[in-house]
């Protein structure tokens, strides 16, 4: 084969891949005040150019979420945000506004999650006024089809039956239990009694209560040009949502906290699986403000410790070393609104699960007791460093991210400093967080799988479920998959 021209010789390449070296990446983050803009009515936009393609993104985050539904109403957000997409328009039924969209070759989608709402659009640059057409009178005047919800609350109701079927939707639910109550919003779930009652007017009052440009923010990219698409922007907002007296309901900010309070001990579903799903950990902490200097630190412990994949502890240890599981690691997550939380988990076959348990609670413990490696400092760090320009790496990208500092309060210069937070983190600062942020006589301990076969451990005798708390633990009921009450055990 002939060399190309231009080509390095052979002999310049290097003998290994490691042997690479890449001159250092100089990435600078985007400056948000030059894609900031205000609309007449108040509604912040950012807007980002890219005419690399003739697409067009637009999104809507909103100020709503489940924390405004009524205890008897749970799913009535969410159910309001698919219906808005699938519920058809106030001249358009649920078919022809699918017939529409299919036409113009546009994506649009509207959800509701428990503290925001988001709607997305996206389409040919060509066809970008009808589509804003399209897109804002979805998000003004949705119709809430009878027929299309009903259908709606069948597909949820198949879906509820089948919601005890796999360990994983058992333990995000009983895990979310244990740390936070059942009584907090983000951990109420819906029920068949729920579901029936949530009628279309119910979703009318709930659309017109909060659906409304005091508690939007836009956020456009793609190609455009900045001037025209403001001014297209301004005429759908004065068309959809012209000036009324009344006003938009008040949105109680932040979302209220939960006040259940964690108790350490062992917690067992039973289930007739070959492996016990297993979750260990406690409530972490909640951001005091955007320059907490404890995050970055809680970071890139928890890096070390079981969020880094293969180069972690937890990981390396429960999967590599043993054998134990095929999945293992650890998340700290810090709550913006209340305390996130910390966990370690894996799954691993019944009678290993105790030594499997042992070994994440060393790892918790030695990451106090000892200064983490050079190495392993550095490996976390760049982890977080050196892919941190991945989350500007497109227009759409740009303008999320700014747009979500605006609905959270959180200032730009949080991404222009990240790097520099990140860099700082110490071995001793790393010690420290640990040795602060996990305790472990505060362990809450969730198994799902087969007590019997766990409890007694392994046939080794490395370890049993004796060892922990006393070998004491709280069977929790079974519960039917659609209303959520306990269930007997036949």
């Amino acid at each position: 084969l002939s060399v190309a021209a231009g080509a390095q010789p052979t002999s310049a390449l290097p003998a290994m891949p490691g042997d690479l070296r890449y001159s250092p990446l100089d990435f600078q983050v985007p400056r948000a005040e030059q894609y900031r803009h205000t609309l007449a009515n108040g509604v912040v936009v950012y807007l980002v150019e890219d005419h690399a393609l003739p697409l067009v993104d637009v999104g809507v985050q909103v100020r709503i979420g489940s924390f405004l539904e009524p205890d008897s109403k749970v799913g009535l957000a969410g159910l309001t945000g698919t219906l808005m997409r699938k519920g058809g328009t106030a001249s358009l039924g649920p078919g022809e506004l699918d017939e529409q969209a299919d036409r113009l070759a546009a994506d649009l989608s509207v959800s509701i999650g428990s503290t925001s709402g988001s709607a997305r659009m996206n389409c040919l640059t060509h066809v970008l006024e009808p589509c804003l057409g399209l897109f804002f009178e979805m998000l003004a005047k949705p119709r809430f089809d009878v027929s299309r919800l009903e259908l709606e609350k069948s597909n949820i109701l198949e879906d509820l039956k089948q919601r005890n079927d796999e360990p994983s939707s058992i333990a995000r639910r009983e895990w979310q239990w244990l740390l936070y109550g059942n009584e907090h919003f983000s951990s109420r779930l819906i029920t068949g009694e729920a579901l029936a009652g949530v009628t279309q007017n119910d979703l009318v009052e709930f659309h017109r209560s909060y659906w409304r440009p005091e508690n939007m923010i836009l956020e456009v990219a793609g190609d455009v040009d900045t001037t025209a698409v403001l001014a297209q922007l301004e005429k759908h907002f004065a068309t959809a949502f012209p000036k009324s007296d009344q006003a938009a309901r008040p949105v109680p900010w932040p979302p209220p906290p939960p006040r259940f309070q964690p108790r350490p001990g062992v917690y067992v579903v039973e289930k007739d699986i070959p492996q016990g799903r297993v979750q260990i950990g406690h409530l972490g902490i909640q951001r005091e403000n955007w320059d907490d200097p404890r995050v970055a630190a809680l970071s890139v412990m928890n890096e070390v410790l079981g969020g880094g994949g293969f180069t972690s502890r937890i990981t390396k240890r429960i999967r590599s070393d043993e054998g134990l599981a095929y999945s293992a690691g650890s998340n700290f997550s810090v709550g913006s609104f209340w305390p996130g939380t910390f966990s370690a988990f894996f799954q691993s076959k019944s009678e290993t699960v105790a030594f499997a348990a042992e070994i994440a609670i060393e790892e918790v413990k030695r990451i106090q007791s000892e200064p983490i490696t050079t190495e392993e400092l550095e490996t976390a760090k760049s982890s977080f460093i050196e892919t941190f320009p991945r989350s500007f790496e497109s227009a759409q990208s740009v303008a999320s991210i700014f747009a979500s500092d605006e609905y959270l309060g959180r200032p730009h210069r949080y991404w222009y400093e990240y790097r520099d937070r990140v860099s700082k983190v110490s071995k001793q600062d790393v010690q420290r967080v640990a040795s602060e942020y996990l305790d472990p006589a505060k362990l809450v301990f969730l198994v799902v799988g087969d007590w019997k076969s766990i409890q007694k451990g392994d046939s080794d005798g490395r370890a049993t479920m004796a060892e922990f708390f006393g070998g004491q633990a709280t069977v929790l009921p079974g519960r039917d998959p659609v209303t959520l009450e306990p269930v007997a055990k036949p």
